[in-house]
């Protein structure tokens, strides 16, 4: 799977409540959330992002509470995947649960700035900015986890499998 997207840059320790303030989550629809992704830690964000851009962030992206806001909202905005240094472990499981992508490779971090095009390889953990000609690799995903994402989360992909047996 092969994912290119303009990259928006944000630093160290993301929280879920930056990524979708509190107040909002009184709604489940992922568009309404969409609409205040990152709203207080970068307002322009929304009007700026489109389908398949790629988050890149520092250290602890999306730690704080276990809310899976955070990653249907990220999602909802049309980002086709997160790359960082490092993630909060249960913000990394809801957002395979939903199907979003999220690859650590710090170095592909410390290479890119905002706006430079890259482009993602999950299968081979291929990570291309093709702004500044430099490629890089990350951990590429175990096959049952590129199941998931490919499904787009865990219940579609449970759905598939359970059909499957049943047929």
């Amino acid at each position: 799977m092969r994912l290119q997207g303009k990259a928006h840059t944000f630093g160290a320790d993301v929280d879920t409540d930056a990524i979708i303030p509190a107040r909002h989550l009184n709604v489940s629809d992922p568009q309404l959330l969409a609409a205040h992704c990152m709203e207080n830690i970068d307002p322009e964000f929304r009007e700026r992002v489109s389908k398949g851009d790629i988050i890149v962030a520092t250290t602890n992206f999306g730690c704080g509470s276990s809310r899976e806001h955070a990653p249907i909202a990220i999602a909802a905005c049309g980002v086709s995947c997160v790359i960082a240094h490092s993630f909060a472990r249960i913000f990394f499981r809801n957002s395979i649960d939903i199907g979003l992508p999220l690859m650590e490779c710090p170095e592909a971090v410390d290479a890119c700035e905002a706006g430079d095009i890259l482009e993602v390889d999950l299968t081979r953990g291929e990570i291309l900015n093709k702004t500044r000609g430099s490629s890089f690799t990350a951990k590429p995903y175990p096959e049952f986890m590129m199941g998931i994402i490919d499904a787009g989360g865990l219940v579609p992909y449970t759905r598939h499998r359970l059909e499957g047996q049943h047929a």
